[in-house]
């Protein structure tokens, strides 16, 4: 007798896993689209310039997914994910686009300083778990502590 499979390991049909996957995409690809969209009438940019930022958008999209996905030593999750862009920075890049002094080119050398901030500080939270771990094996400074 087997044992029953839990809904979550479960495996789909094929057609079913094309139709959900096509839908995933969709999804991703219009959350994706949106934001250089709303920049780029703010900004008042032309068809042409909107339609770069969309390029760039969905090509840094398709980079960091296969990042995620393929992983690479020390960076990847190595899960099938779609990475897309996130809404929670569209209220600061609107307010700098409106402001004379700063406009688009500001946007990018904001997008690239957070870029550099993020790559350096990720590998600190994951230092200071590993080391807790080792160091004890319940301590008061980790998730481990509450698990």
């Amino acid at each position: 007798m087997s044992t029953p499979i839990h809904p979550v390991d479960e495996i789909l049909p094929t057609p079913r896993l094309l139709v959900l996957g096509l839908q995933h995409v969709l999804v991703m690809y219009a959350g994706a689209v949106a934001v250089p969209l709303i920049i780029g009438r703010v900004l008042k940019l032309s068809p042409e310039d909107v339609a770069f930022l969309i390029s760039a958008d969905l090509f840094a999209c398709g980079l960091a997914t296969l990042v995620q996905c393929i992983g690479f030593p020390g960076v990847g999750i190595r899960l099938p994910v779609m990475m897309g862009v996130t809404f929670a920075s569209l209220g600061p890049m609107l307010s700098m686009a409106t402001s004379p002094d700063i406009g688009l080119l500001g946007i990018y050398g904001s997008v690239i300083a957070a870029g550099i901030f993020g790559i350096v500080a990720a590998p600190s939270p994951i230092r200071l778990t590993v080391s807790c771990r080792a160091s004890a094996s319940r301590c008061s400074c980790c998730w481990s502590s509450l698990v």
